[in-house]
């Protein structure tokens, strides 16, 4: 959303989070004035989105790490939140380096190098030596490079090749009995090495604790005041933080960005968005970080504010190239998905059958706000396809349009349903989805949100087809490690779609 000013002309406060929607995992490093994020993108093509800031609140999408198939093959067999986990960012000695575990068959940890972060980006470096998941990279004062990884041990590595030296040895995983040690960060800062993860899992339990020594290899003394930072058992609005990274501002001061979720509803509380980057302040007392409040409105910034260009809400598809914001499912084969065939529309092609299918040729973006609104015009006189909101195989709402019927879809777990369905004239047909906030009374029972399918008549009149509850597309009831995703699809033949327009309707 476009910065607020206050009558005096200043900028009103930020807001949290400052990389909304289904952006977890997210790791930050500092160039001079620039700051770099990266986050993990799990079954999705091109994978891991690359942000760039000068404030570290307003951030701008300037492209993804793994665009290219030879970087990035995630097979139709792998389940969702299966593909790219918890990638690391760091900048040394002149280039950007980024390493992440592709979690498919075949995979395994990949470095991959740029002189620039909207890329291009190498080939990658495979490091078949470096175990697990959430792998970290850190350079010591003799050039070293050190690689630690979820559980937490710690290899060294020569990241050019992808050779590793000697068997990875355990550092310190956190406290006694912690679940789900990982996202590990080493750090040298003033006279000591932090090494910096998170415990708990990454659901309610979630937190971030700090440990030090005098070397990256330890022996590590962890914090007194561990976790560092956890909303479990807390009414805050924003819950599960963790998977944090640290960074310094532009006056030095300290800061952490960290994933989060704002759930809704009623009990046990529904999430739908995915985990998002939130930023928090961090100070230091006897050499240990304090984290400060993560709140929804940051505090007034010791620097000034950098607002980037908003990105048009509406995409008509006149680029040869689609918006690195636009995400596919597994690939993005050209046979299957273009710009190019028919001027000024995006071109879908049908491979799988349905959204059932884990090879269907979906489009989308990352649902951003808790209330919006998407429409596209489709043409599909040469098959079907729709709009659909989508979290996985088993968990959608579309839709979509064949001949000249229009119908609402339903998946939830094993079960599929059409809900509603009714004729529409000929020819192209505006689909929309909008999601709401229930309305009252709520209760313990409410759920999230609300999500409204329906398509608008010739003359601009819409016709709703159904309302349903977001609950069911919700992390919570699903799983996994993803959020919601809006965006178009062909189920047979070939479907074009003129434009695609996507509305915040939350401020």
């Amino acid at each position: 959303m476009p910065p607020l000013r206050q009558p005096d002309g200043r900028f009103a406060n930020p807001v949290n989070p400052v990389i909304p929607g289904f952006h977890p995992d997210p790791s930050v490093c500092r160039v001079g004035g620039d700051y770099y994020l990266a986050c993990s993108s799990f079954e999705y093509f091109p994978g891991v989105p690359l942000f760039h800031s000068r404030d570290l609140v307003h951030w701008t999408q300037v492209g993804n790490a793994l665009d290219r198939p030879d970087q990035l093959r995630l097979p139709a067999s792998m389940p969702s939140s299966g593909g790219i986990y918890a990638p690391t960012l760091r900048h040394h000695d002149g280039r950007f380096w980024l390493i992440v575990t592709n979690c498919s068959e075949g995979g395994g940890n990949l470095i991959v190098t740029a002189t620039d972060p909207a890329g291009p980006w190498s080939d990658p470096i495979w490091a078949p030596g470096v175990p697990g998941i959430d792998p970290d990279l850190v350079w010591d004062e003799d050039g070293t490079c050190w690689c630690t990884v979820a559980g937490v041990s710690q290899v060294r590595l020569d990241p050019s090749t992808g050779q590793t030296y000697g068997t990875p040895h355990r550092l310190w995983s956190g406290g006694p009995g912690a679940k789900a040690p990982e996202a590990p960060h080493l750090y040298r800062i003033g006279d000591y090495w932090y090494l910096l993860i998170a415990e708990g899992g990454t659901e309610r339990g979630h937190g971030v604790s700090i440990a030090r020594g005098r070397t990256p290899a330890g022996p590590f003394e962890p914090c007194p005041a561990n976790p560092i930072l956890t909303h479990r058992g807390t009414d805050h609005p924003v819950q599960n933080t963790g998977h944090a990274d640290l960074v310094q501002g532009p006056d030095g001061s300290w800061w952490m960005v960290l994933l989060g979720v704002r759930p809704g509803g009623g009990t046990p509380g529904w999430h739908v968005l995915g985990r998002e980057t939130f930023l928090a302040p961090v100070t230091w007392v006897d050499d240990w970080p304090v984290v400060g409040e993560v709140a929804l409105e940051l505090p007034e910034l010791p620097w000034p504010l950098s607002p980037t260009p908003v990105e048009e809400h509406r995409d008509d598809f006149e680029q040869a190239e689609l918006r690195p914001s636009w995400i596919s499912l597994r690939d993005r084969p050209a046979e299957h998905c273009t710009t190019k065939e028919r001027p000024g529309w995006l071109t879908l092609r049908a491979r799988g059958g349905s959204l059932d299918e884990p090879d269907v040729v979906f489009t989308g973006r990352r649902q951003q706000h808790l209330s919006c609104r998407a429409r596209t015009l489709v043409d599909a006189a040469e098959g079907s396809g729709g709009l659909a909101v989508r979290l996985d195989e088993r968990h959608h709402y579309a839709i979509e349009v064949s001949g000249t019927r229009v119908r609402v879809v339903a998946r939830v777990g094993s079960l599929r349903t059409v809900v509603a369905e009714q004729s529409v004239p000929a020819g192209p047909v505006v689909l929309a989805v909008t999601t709401t906030e229930p309305p009252s009374p709520h209760g313990p029972c409410t759920g999230p949100d609300v999500v409204s399918l329906g398509f608008e008549q010739p003359d601009g009149t819409f016709t709703e087809l159904a309302t349903l509850d977001g609950r069911y597309l919700s992390t919570e009831v699903a799983g996994g490690f993803t959020g919601r995703v809006i965006g178009m699809y062909a189920m047979a033949g070939t479907a074009h779609f003129d434009w695609f327009d996507y509305e915040p309707l939350d401020g």
